[in-house]
Order: C-alpha cells, then structure tokens, then sequence
C-alpha cells in the first residue's frame, strides 16, 4: 500500500506536477498518470485534504470524467449505489465520498459490496478525518489498498515551510528560503491562512520576480498592523485600556477576530523566539536564524522587557483558548477576546 505522506516528509526533492508537494514523493496523481481505482485522504487538517482533493479532481477533469460528490451525513440509502453502478456508455466517472467517518450505517454496506471488485472506469475518493469514528469501514477500505494521502496536521516548521514552497511552486513562483521561513513564522500553524496569504502575495508580487524576505514583511505589515497588531502591541505593553479601546476600533472597522488572534499569536511567536537569543547580538547577525526581518527582532526586544518566560507560557496558553472560541468555540468572540487581553496583560503584569 503507497503511503503519500503530507505531514511527514522523505528525504527527496522529486514532484510531480499534478500532485506537487516539493520533498514528498507522490505517486498516482501526476499529469499523464493513470488514476487508481480507490483513493483514501485521512487526516484532520482540512487545507491539506482539501489541496489534495483539488489535484485528484483537476486530474479526473483532465480526463473528462463525470464527478459525484457525496457528503455522509446527508448520504441517502442508494445514494452511493446508484453513483458507482456501471456506466452504460462506458464512461470515466468518479465519486467523492467527504467526512466518511459520519456516513450512516445503513449507507455503509454500499461500499463494502463495491469494495473486493472496483470499476476499472470509476475513480472513488474517500476523505476522512481521521480518528476511531468509522474505524471499521475504514480498516475495510484500508484492506482494499487505496492509495492513500495523509492530511494530518504539520507541526513541525521545516514540514510547514516545505507545505509553503509547494504552495508557491503551484503558483509557479519561486520565493527564497528567508520569505517562506518569515511567513511561516508570521501565520503559525494554520494552513488556510497560509494558503491565502500565498495566493496574495502571488498575486500582488510583480510576475517574475523571486518573492522575498521584504515582500513578505510587507504583506504582513498591510494586512494585520493597522488592525490587529495595534491590539497586539498595547497588549504585549501591557496596556489594558489601550488595547480594549484598540479593539473596538479594529471590530468597528471590519477586522475579522480571528486576524487579531493571528497578530497576538505573531507577536507572541517573536517574543519567544528573541528571548533565547543573546541580547548583545545584532539583530542583523540573528536574523537568518530566527526566521525574522531585523526591524521585527527589535520590536521583539522592545516589547520582552516585563516579561518572563513563564508569563510567556501563559499569555499562549490564553490565546490558544481566545482562538478556539473565536473559530466557533464560544457563542460571543467579542467578550472572548477581551477576556484574553485582561488575561494577558494580567500574565505580565505578574510576571
């Protein structure tokens, strides 16, 4: 059984160009390939599954196939039966079945009758999320040896970088080492904010041009500081009352909350990255090293006096919390993240 594996990366810089991840190796979906007969995408992490999905799909198109979504919940009895029976003109056809591990019982045994004898013509897609949910169709359809793509979360950076240049190299733009480690280092660890800030920058980039290190800051200082780091920074200084009314201000002129998370997450990510470097070093000599324009080493630096690295952990461990509940966690984001901003600025003031 092929393993394609997004979060965890072989030691290769070969791709493909229908399913192009640089330094993964991916077999089954490249331009002119032969599409398998099952494919398997598992895995939490939606952007990841859902870029995956993106190349299976421009693939089957390429081959003018007839496409049939799914989703589990909704699945009625028959629905999957009746999309995967022979075609009479003796056509390409491909189903996509979403969030399989919410499929109903009753819809199940469709699959399984399907499953010891695929359709050479048909293509079926399978996504999900990964988890004990559905553990037993899902072992069934493991048996049957799709090719699978793994869509779990990347946690560490290289991984995160390696997902960025990728993102780029779809674009067909090159981007330097020190522009894809900055953003990365700007937006953390969601993907989707990742890949969009990737179809910006490509977007605005001059075509041609290699993106680097300035473009990137530049970005990141149009899209988020007259927003969300004006809160950010009243924060990290402690400021409650400035960064409230900051706030207000960013909400009242369409700031999305999740982009002030994302600031708060930014500056928090500097701050610890400059708290293990020596102070006497200049910010221009680290700036290599810690993934940072020189200017935002000294912001850091500007903005660490008060804090300690346990004020530090507490201050995240808020802003995790904030983020859950501004994605859908909790029923009022507003207060959310003022609740945040009072911890926050609490942590430092503690120490």
């Amino acid at each position: 059984m092929e393993n394609l594996l997004f979060g965890q990366a072989e030691a290769d810089s070969h791709f493909y160009d229908g399913l192009r991840f640089t330094g993964l190796k991916f077999t089954g979906v490249g331009k002119g390939m032969a599409m398998k007969s099952l494919y398997l995408l598992i895995g939490s992490e939606a952007a990841l599954a859902e870029r995956a999905l993106a190349k299976i799909v421009a693939e089957l198109k390429e081959e003018k196939c007839e496409i049939t979504t799914i989703s589990s919940p909704d699945a009625l009895v028959g629905d999957i039966s009746d999309a995967l029976a022979p075609s009479l003109f003796s056509e390409r056809r491909a189903l996509i079945i979403k969030d399989l591990q919410d499929l109903p019982e009753e819809s199940r045994d469709e699959i399984i009758r399907y499953l010891p004898a695929p359709d050479e013509l048909t293509t079926l897609v399978f996504l999900h999320k990964g988890g004990v949910k559905g553990k037993a169709l899902l072992d069934l359809i493991k048996k049957a040896k799709p090719e699978i793509i793994a869509c779990d979360p990347l946690k560490k950076e290289t991984d995160k970088e390696e997902f960025v240049k990728s993102l780029f190299l779809d674009a067909h733009r090159k981007a330097t080492p020190g522009a894809i480690t900055a953003l990365v280092g700007a937006l953390g660890s969601d993907m989707r904010e990742l890949q969009a800030a990737v179809s910006q920058i490509c977007l605005d980039a001059q075509t041609g041009k290699t993106i680097d290190e300035a473009m990137i800051d530049a970005f990141h200082q149009g899209r988020l500081e007259t927003t969300g780091f004006d809160v950010a920074d009243a924060t990290l200084d402690g400021n409650l009352a400035a960064a409230l009314v900051a706030l207000r201000s960013a909400l009242e002129t369409g700031t999305d909350p999740v982009m002030i998370t994302s600031a708060l997450a930014s500056n928090l990510r500097s701050l610890a990255k400059v708290s293990g470097v020596n102070r006497g070093a200049r910010s221009f000599d680290v700036a290599g090293e810690l993934g940072m324009a020189p200017w935002q080493i000294d912001k850091a630096r500007r903005q660490l006096a008060g804090w300690s690295p346990r004020s530090i952990a507490k201050a995240v461990q808020a802003l995790a919390l904030a983020d859950a509940q501004v994605k859908g966690a909790a029923s009022d984001p507003i207060f959310a993240l003022e609740k945040a901003l009072a911890t926050i600025t609490a942590a430092r003031a503690a120490g």
